[in-house]
């Protein structure tokens, strides 16, 4: 049995996935994906760095953790890893499906399951002519976004933007033009205007896993990870927002695993995270001023997590650093106002279940630093565990 990971540079993830491999007793071989040279011609392939050649590695690999940070570089890889008849986790179909918002919510919208209220123009704000002059289209993609959407708020998206980058809300018209006016084309959004109506979340979004092992049926977590605070519309942690690990009814269990079955389809393997919404509209359960208060108290626990993550040692001393991450999020959970809060997500995603609406699927999630340790998901054992079943299930 052999399992090799591939990855563009060794972060946090990467360096859990080997540990838990070790724990697990299993031998992960690593595979680069930056400076190297990838050659094929009627001699077959080479795979090589400067100094050593990677080939006999990827031939020998059972499967391939595709671990690849750049979403471009991810579905590259697994291109070239399937061509080379090696088995990838997750395939490259997954993966061209999670690269952009569009493809995905199109192949949910297709299984019946609710997305948020989406417009996609396939034409750009602003386009060159030969001459060197401009033709402007703004107004025009406005009206059509408003034609659908109403004139009320409106959430612009990069169609393959990733930790809420460029994700704007326009709360009037002159915002959604001056919006699509400095929108260009770009690797994140190729063509035209995605837009989405806004959906009144209240303060938190969820991040909900979901995992298949070949020849076992799709599994959802019990647990989501919440991602939760007022600093932005965009509740990503990236922004400064916290996060909480609330248990999941039963029907979102069962709806998340629709989405896994619409975006895995018949694939045999396949790891997943997908973001949803619930449309809480008025219905909160306490008032906004209560949530900032005991988000505020919450502060100096999450100052001190940030604190050991920005430490240059993680990677000298990553045994010594982990346990650090793992006692300052303890710290953090074990506060009052931590227990609050989270009762409160609870509370309103079992009150507001029937108004889940998911928009995202995240093919390589993050997960040591925050999943692993609030919401109690490793996602590493289900990579490896995956990879074993593929790896059984072919012997």
């Amino acid at each position: 049995m052999s399992i090799a990971i591939l990855y563009e540079r060794s972060e946090t993830d990467e360096v859990g996935i080997k540990l838990t491999a070790e724990e697990l007793g299993i031998n992960l071989v690593y595979i680069p994906f930056r400076k190297i040279s990838i050659r094929v011609d009627e001699g077959g392939y080479s795979v090589r760095s400067h100094g050593k050649s990677y080939s006999k590695v990827i031939e020998n690999a059972d499967v391939i953790l595709n671990r690849a940070q750049s979403k471009n570089r991810r579905l590259f890889a697994a291109n070239m890893l399937e061509a080379f008849g090696k088995y990838v986790i997750n395939p490259s179909c997954i993966e061209y499906i999670c690269f952009s918002k569009l493809r995905t919510l199109l192949f949910l919208w297709k299984d019946g399951i609710k997305t948020p209220r989406t417009v996609y123009v396939p034409c750009d704000p602003h386009e060159s002519k030969t001459d060197g002059s401009k033709i402007h289209n703004e107004e025009d993609i406005a009206d059509l976004i408003q034609q659908e959407l109403g004139d009320g708020n409106i959430v612009i998206k990069p169609d393959a933007g990733t930790h809420g980058n460029k994700v704007q809300r326009a709360n009037s018209r002159e915002d959604l033009s001056t919006i699509l006016g400095e929108i260009e084309s770009s690797i994140i959004n190729p063509v035209g205007v995605l837009a989405q109506e806004l959906v009144e979340k209240w303060f938190y979004d969820l991040r909900i896993v979901v995992a298949k092992e070949s020849g076992k049926a799709p599994y959802c977590y019990p647990k989501a990870l919440a991602r939760a605070g007022f600093k932005d519309f965009r509740t990503n942690t990236y922004l400064g927002n916290m996060v909480f690990g609330v248990n999941l009814p039963p029907y979102i269990r069962d709806i998340a695993v629709k989405c896994g079955e619409a975006i895995g389809k018949n694939n045999e393997a396949w790891v997943l995270a997908f973001d949803a919404m619930l449309d809480i509209g008025d219905d909160k359960i306490v008032n906004d001023e209560y949530i900032k208060s005991e988000l505020e108290k919450l502060v100096p626990f999450f100052n001190a997590i940030k604190e050991v993550k920005s430490e240059r040692t993680k990677k000298r001393d990553f045994l010594g650093w982990n346990k650090r991450l793992e006692e300052a999020f303890q710290n953090y959970m074990n506060s009052e106002a931590y227990e609050n809060i989270r009762k409160i997500i609870e509370e309103s995603v079992e009150r507001r279940k029937y108004n889940i609406l998911f928009h995202e699927a995240n093919s390589c999630p993050e997960f040591w630093e925050q999943t692993r340790l609030v919401a109690g998901i490793n996602l590493a054992v289900h990579l490896l565990r995956c990879a074993q079943s593929v790896i059984e299930s072919n012997h």
